[in-house]
């Protein structure tokens, strides 16, 4: 159950980050999923790195959501070879 809540949460966090981010994007429904996936992912880590999560509990939706339009930028960036 947990996997779908994953899939499910980091598909919310995909759409949100693509409605934010200026630009059309071209993604499919399980690009759009994997980055929200990774942007979760990418909170988590970050924010236990600077001490703002601890071992265990869940990165904020904000951050995951700040961390999905990264990965998005930086997924343009590579795709047009503009880095």
């Amino acid at each position: 159950m947990g996997l779908l809540w994953t899939i499910i949460i980091g598909f919310i966090i995909g759409l949100i980050a693509k409605l934010i981010y200026p630009g059309k994007q071209q993604l499919g429904l399980v690009v759009t999923t994997l980055l929200g996936i990774g942007g979760s992912l990418l909170a988590g880590y970050v924010g236990q790195a600077f001490g703002w999560y601890h071992a265990g509990e869940k990165a904020g939706l904000i951050a995951s959501i700040v961390f999905a339009c990264i990965i998005l930028f930086l997924y343009g960036k590579i795709k047009n070879k503009q880095i």
